[in-house]
């Protein structure tokens, strides 16, 4: 697991969670950015505390390696929803007990601080809901604080929900979280996972190859150093992704201009079907190149459609100040 290092080393052999088929559905990975002070707190002395969390709850859980320069690690914890929920509860009071000088609410609350969960951008619509009554009905029955960003991470197509909260506030609301992941886990299917520091690579490519998957993520392998250049490449993967249908225009462009262009800069083949395949009026797009290639393909879809909401809000906004003269 090059991407990941395991405290102690029995992670290696963590399962691969959320595969993408319903067999898998029933155990959840879930992600967290931490801060490298806190991952140490985390792991415990010799591993100590990583192992403990796991007896307790029976997840597999590890830490991603140190970057020099980088100040944050990403936490990766696996086993049923109700496991998975247990162990953020428990590390979050690790992090409280840790740091007594975290804010509070009030001097007679309880002592809250928060996690910073890594949401896949698809899966995102699963945790706020229509007109954001999921994320508000998850609020009011967690008692837990949640804050969604609107951008993806660097290079990557995860989006950051922080849950803020006491230990047992957090622990409810992530229990919900996971259930939403879980019940459409189809939808994670394509993520380009986040990796503190890729975004300050001077190639602008990631050097963290991985061979797992995670919230439903597709399973990415290096290339064969030993594969001649000439020879076309043996490691082609295809994947698949649904994009509203009001939003296709926007990525295919005028006379298939912007498409062409990500084809062009990812190298990855990508077809997108006629028709809805649902009722949800989603089209699919299927993407066919180089485990490298697709995620290119996958960010510059991303970021189109990240560019084309924003051009849309400050639309409409620019339209209700007009309305409001």
């Amino acid at each position: 697991m090059p991407s990941d290092a395991a405290v102690p080393r029995d992670n290696d052999s963590a399962p691969q969670s959320r595969s993408p088929s319903p067999v898998g559905s029933d155990s959840l990975t879930l992600r967290a950015l931490v801060s490298t002070k806190d991952a140490g707190v985390i792991i415990g002395k010799a591993g100590k505390n990583v192992a403990e969390l796991r007896d307790q709850t029976g997840v597999k859980a590890g830490v991603s390696k140190v970057i020099p320069g980088v100040h944050e690690r990403v936490l990766t914890v696996t086993g049923t929803v109700e496991g998975v929920a247990k162990a953020y509860s428990l590390i979050v009071s690790q992090l409280v007990s840790a740091s007594p000088s975290s804010p509070t609410m009030s001097p007679t609350s309880s002592p809250t601080t928060a996690i910073r969960l890594l949401i896949s951008h698809n899966l995102m619509g699963s945790v706020i809901g229509r007109n954001g009554l999921k994320i508000k009905a998850i609020q009011d029955s967690s008692g837990a604080r949640m804050v969604a960003s609107k951008d993806m991470l660097p290079q990557s197509t995860e989006r950051i929900v922080e849950v803020q909260g006491s230990s047992e506030s957090i622990g409810r609301a992530i229990e919900e979280i996971g259930r939403c992941l879980l019940e459409d886990w189809e939808r994670g299917v394509g993520t380009v996972l986040f990796h503190p520091g890729a975004g300050e690579e001077r190639s602008g490519r990631r050097t963290h190859p991985t061979n797992r998957r995670s919230n439903g993520d597709v399973r990415r392998t290096s290339p064969s150093p030993s594969s001649p250049s000439s020879s076309p490449p043996t490691n082609l993967r295809t994947q698949n992704i649904s994009i509203p249908s009001d939003m296709v225009g926007c990525i295919i462009g005028r006379n298939g201009t912007k498409i062409t262009e990500i084809r062009r800069l990812s190298g990855s083949k990508i077809s997108i079907a006629k028709e809805p395949h649902d009722e949800t009026g989603e089209r699919m797009f299927t993407i066919v190149g180089t485990p490298e290639a697709n995620e290119k393909a996958l960010f510059l879809l991303y970021n189109q459609l990240e560019s084309e909401k924003e051009r849309r809000v400050g639309r409409d906004q620019q339209q209700q100040e007009e309305l409001q003269d």
